[in-house]
This record gives structure tokens, C-alpha cells and sequence, in this order.
């Protein structure tokens, strides 16, 4: 299995970014997927998941209306629109395979930095 995560970077409140993640190694389409991210100094903070066929979505309360995860089976490849970018939303984004609190293998992760 592998999760190799990409898109972030700095940007300015009130910016966007567009995360992605490509997955190998297991069958895509068969997996729930999710957003975890971790700000400097905190814990992992659930962010948004997804079912394996992109048709349910959910998010933590502090993301929901500004962040839309999104899958393309087909490209085995997971996203994360981010608009709307506020500072604490600075952190170290990775994709997980598994709904919610169900992980088990993670990406590398990319990091999101929203300053002035």
C-alpha cells in the first residue's frame, strides 16, 4: 500500500489549495478514504472522509463549507478542495485509507501553511 500526498503549500488567508493524493498497492474503489490532518504542537484532527464510491462525504464541524473531498477511482487518486483557507488550518495534511478513527496506512503527508 501506498498514499503519496501533494498540493500543499503557503498561501494566504482566505486562499485556496487543492490536495491530492495518489494510492497504490490495494484496489481504490473498494475503500473508504479520509483527511487527517496535525497543526504544529497538536494532535491528529480528523478532517473529512469519504465512501468508496464517492457518494457520502463528511467533515469535523471546523472544515465543513469550506473543504469538499472528492475521489476519481478510475485515477486512483483522492482530493481535498480547501477554500476559504483560515491560519488554523495550518498543518500537516495526510490521506489515510479507512473511515474515521480506522486507519491503517497513511501517506507522508503535505504541508498546508496559511499566513499573511
Amino acid at each position: 500500500v501506498q498514499l503519496v500526498e501533494s498540493g500543499g503549500g503557503m498561501v494566504q488567508p482566505g486562499g485556496s489549495l487543492r490536495l491530492s493524493c495518489a494510492a497504490s498497492g490495494f484496489t481504490f474503489s473498494s475503500y473508504y478514504m479520509s483527511w487527517v490532518r496535525q497543526a504544529p504542537g497538536k494532535g491528529l484532527e480528523w478532517v473529512s472522509d469519504i465512501n468508496s464510491g464517492g457518494g457520502s462525504t463528511y467533515y469535523a464541524d471546523s472544515v465543513k463549507g469550506r473543504f469538499t473531498i472528492s475521489r476519481d477511482n478510475a485515477k486512483n487518486t483522492l482530493y481535498l478542495q480547501m477554500n476559504s483557507l483560515k491560519p488554523e488550518d495550518t498543518a500537516l495534511y495526510y490521506c489515510a485509507r479507512g473511515p474515521m478513527e480506522e486507519y491503517d496506512y497513511w501517506g507522508q503527508g503535505t504541508r498546508v501553511t496559511v499566513s499573511s
